[in-house]
């Protein structure tokens, strides 16, 4: 049963009830179409959620558990804005995208270094929530596509599992450029080989568009992460010795131009042809 079949609102005269399970209008997705320009903004802006987000926990010495405070605070602003809003615009949308980035980058950071359960036990804890998030929105809408968010409940679904996987991409990323011996440059050569691999999948194979989608959205995560870390550490230690600020500015502007002259549209939802399954 799809999302806009279920329950309507119960409300008696004179009382309004707020229902989050209530559908969108009818065609009032507010997730942009999947095309090359999103994956092109989404890694830029992961990139830039590395860099601001050891801006901020990093370079102004506020540290992780101060930074995450910080960033749980912006996100709240923003995504309440998103679901609160009645149709997709672009800058919102990718506000709440670059939220979800920064505040994964210290969430992973305090996870792994603060409460000192390193990048393996990090990394196992923010799967198991990614999960249980996939897991939960599964149960509601019946489906963990994107296509399925179409109303307030089933959308804080999908915020909150792309935080998750945000924070998961950056754990891994830490682990496989810090631990492995790859350092920056070889931790972006894997995850960018996994996401031709995905590709490879979408093009040439009848894997499920939504698990080829996920698998997508997880792994640009960790190599907006060893970009991240590629432009702003030190030169001896195998960066480009880019200040986080300069990098942060740069990536934002480009995030700025991408969606200032590669115009997106919103994009389908149950009743229109769908891909996913």
């Amino acid at each position: 049963m799809s999302i806009s079949q279920q329950h309507p609102s119960q409300e008696k005269p004179g009382h309004r009830i707020c229902d989050t399970s209530r559908p969108y209008e009818s065609g009032s997705s507010k997730i942009p179409e999947i095309t090359l320009t999103f994956w092109v903004i989404k890694i830029l802006a992961t990139t830039l959620g590395e860099t601001g987000g050891d801006a901020v926990s990093m370079s102004l010495n506020l540290g992780y558990f101060i930074a995450s405070i910080i960033f749980v605070g912006i996100f709240a602003a923003v995504v309440a804005a998103q679901v609160a809003a009645k149709s997709f615009h672009p800058f919102l949308y990718w506000a709440v995208i670059v939220a979800t980035t920064t505040l994964g980058t210290t969430l992973a950071d305090f996870a792994d270094r603060s409460l000192g359960i390193g990048y393996v036990g990090g990394s196992l804890l923010l799967f198991i929530l990614l999960m249980a998030s996939l897991g939960l929105w599964y149960k509601s809408a019946g489906s963990v596509s994107v296509e399925t968010v179409t109303s307030p409940k089933v959308e804080m679904f999908y915020w909150g599992t792309i935080l998750f996987s945000q924070t998961l991409g950056t754990a891994l990323g830490d682990w496989m450029a810090d631990t492995n011996g790859l350092g920056y440059e070889g931790g972006a050569l894997v995850f960018g080989g996994g996401l031709a691999l995905v590709a490879a999948g979408y093009f040439f194979t009848n894997i499920s568009r939504t698990l080829l989608f996920w698998a997508a959205f997880i792994l640009t995560r960790p190599l907006g992460a060893t970009l991240g870390d590629l432009l702003d550490k030190p030169i001896d230690h195998g960066g480009f010795a880019f200040s986080r600020y300069s990098a942060s500015g740069i990536l934002l502007a480009l995030i700025v131009a991408c969606i200032l002259f590669l115009p997106q549209k919103a994009g389908s939802h149950p009743g229109q042809d769908q891909r996913a399954s």
